[in-house]
């Protein structure tokens, strides 16, 4: 008998018999569902039990009652940790039963999951904010940034060099905090316990970084954008460059003034008059919460809304507000239907696991165990792999779903043979690798003109290589005019489809566009 499977048994447990009667009293069970809870742990979410068999190993059996009275048993305490039995096995020997029972975590098909991307200029406070809301503790210090700044030259400075990612969560509309958001056992516990997720995607402030900030809007699926000002320096020349990109990418957006504490009622005041002057000029209408009622009134109309809540990390006023108004935040609508796609955003080498990919799911789903598609390399082509385990903020998942930032394991491919903006896919995708299309575009600001012939950087997703313009419909093109372009990209084919967004940039040069028609496949 197969009782026990090769490489399993951490998670084992030998149970010779349960009975209601005396394993559903108080104590009894609350040690039962202890030590399952210990099984799951380090079982990644299972447990497996052997019934009718002692603690030393030893066959005993089980009657037809006992066997199904042992089992629920098992049943109810699995509900005690939000877990349930997935696979019953009988065996009989010598006329009496043996059974192995896997047992199964929950996994939370009602999760809601959003992802906040924070934007604003060096040193407006976005890694103290969001230090200080996922903590829930005051910074009474100014080191909040620590826990999202982890690179040694981002602490010698003080300034955020990478992405950085965090979360809370609410369970019903209770906050749940973190205790130390660096704790890869903390994010994990918190998964377990929220019915509602708000991941964050801390991104650069720096100019010199901008290529990272563009990078973290365009390669996560990012459902809310969150402006950070802050009060003393206020409106800056990043501020409205990183409200040009959220725009762009047709996100809902709150803004956040930062540092209150430190400012005189009259610097904040003419800091909220810049901030309503900049979204009125581009056409959204700014709204200053100054209670809960204000955000019953627009959290339904935030596609032309902007919330405008002020903050101190030091007093944590206004927090309150900001926590209820992440609460209420809906989750925008998700491609679940369709054939899974993720682009890449980083690739790890994990001892004991082997090569492990993250980025955020752009649509569709995906099951542990599932066989995938992943490219394009350099000649245009796609290697089948096998996605062995998911993980999302270091909690086991079998199942996740678009919009979730993952990391997945995967087996089929060396480490070294996957970049940034490939992608993971399901076979009934049937990618083709790209290299050249025709787009709409426009001209955010630009010096002097664009020919045919010039190469900027193309974002799209997690892509970013450059490329080559030739003009179709005009000779040039100056800042605040559109037109029809052809575009090739220099270096290697991408997987891009008909009617993706994206932005392309060269020094001072911005501009965004949608890609109209795919012209050649490599």
């Amino acid at each position: 008998m197969a009782l026990i499977p090769k490489k399993e048994n951490k998670n084992i447990e030998f149970k010779e018999k349960l009975s209601p009667e005396i394993h559903l009293k108080e104590g009894k069970r609350q040690h039962l569902a202890s030590q399952m809870k210990y099984l799951l742990e380090i079982g990644n979410g299972k447990a497996i039990y052997i019934i009718g068999v002692d603690d030393c190993g030893q066959t005993k059996g089980l009657s037809e009652v006992d066997f199904e009275e042992t089992v629920n048993v098992l049943r109810v305490v699995a509900k005690d940790n939000d877990a349930e039995i997935e696979k019953i096995e009988k065996f009989t020997e010598n006329g009496h039963l043996i059974g192995r029972i896997l047992i199964s975590k929950n996994m939370k098909k009602s999760l809601k999951h959003i992802i906040v991307a924070t934007a604003g200029h060096v040193g407006h406070g976005k890694s103290t904010l969001i230090g200080t809301l996922v903590t829930g503790k005051r910074d009474a210090n100014g080191k909040a940034w620590l826990y999202l700044n982890v690179l040694p030259h981002e602490i010698e400075r003080g300034l955020s060099a990478d992405l950085h990612h965090t979360l809370f969560g609410f369970k019903g509309n209770q906050v749940l905090h973190l205790e130390n958001p660096l704790s890869k056992k903390d994010r994990a516990k918190l998964i377990e316990k929220a019915d509602k997720i708000i991941s964050f995607v801390d991104t650069v402030g720096h100019e010199p970084w901008l290529r990272t900030t563009i990078r973290g809007l365009l390669g996560h699926e990012i459902d809310y954008g969150l402006l950070v000002v802050a009060a003393d320096d206020g409106v800056t020349h990043i501020t409205k460059e990183h409200l040009g990109l959220l725009l762009a990418m047709s996100l809902p957006i709150i803004v956040v003034i930062t540092k209150i504490d430190k400012m005189g009622q009259k610097r904040i005041a003419e800091v909220e008059s810049e901030v309503e002057n900049l979204i009125k000029n581009v056409g959204r209408v700014p709204f200053l919460i100054k209670s809960e009622n204000d955000l019953n009134v627009i959290i339904d109309k935030m596609e032309v809304i902007v919330p405008i809540i002020k903050t101190s990390a030091a007093t944590l006023d206004g927090y309150d507000l900001l926590n209820k108004l992440l609460y209420l935040l809906p989750e925008r609508t998700k491609n679940l239907n369709m054939p899974f796609l993720m682009y890449i955003d980083r690739t790890y080498n994990v001892p004991g696991v082997g090569t492990v990919v993250s980025g955020a799911i752009k649509q569709g789903k995906l099951k542990a165990g599932k066989e995938l598609l992943l490219g394009p390399d350099k000649l245009g082509k796609f290697v089948k792999v096998k996605a062995t385990s998911i993980e999302m903020h270091y909690h086991r998942l079998e199942e996740a779903n678009a919009g979730l930032i993952v990391g997945i394991a995967v087996r089929g491919v060396k480490h070294d043979a996957i970049s940034r903006g490939m992608i993971l896919c399901d076979e009934q995708l049937k990618p083709k690798a790209v290299s050249a299309f025709e787009a709409e575009i426009f001209v955010l600001n630009h010096p002097t003109r664009i020919a045919s012939g010039y190469e900027p950087v193309f974002h799209a997703n997690t892509i970013a290589q450059s490329v080559k313009f030739e003009l179709i419909d005009k000779t040039y093109l100056k800042s605040g005019e559109e037109g029809k372009v052809k575009i090739t990209f220099r270096y290697k084919p991408e997987f891009i489809r008909e009617g993706e967004k994206f932005i392309f940039r060269e020094g001072k040069t911005k501009g965004i566009g949608t890609v109209t028609k795919i012209l050649k496949y490599a």
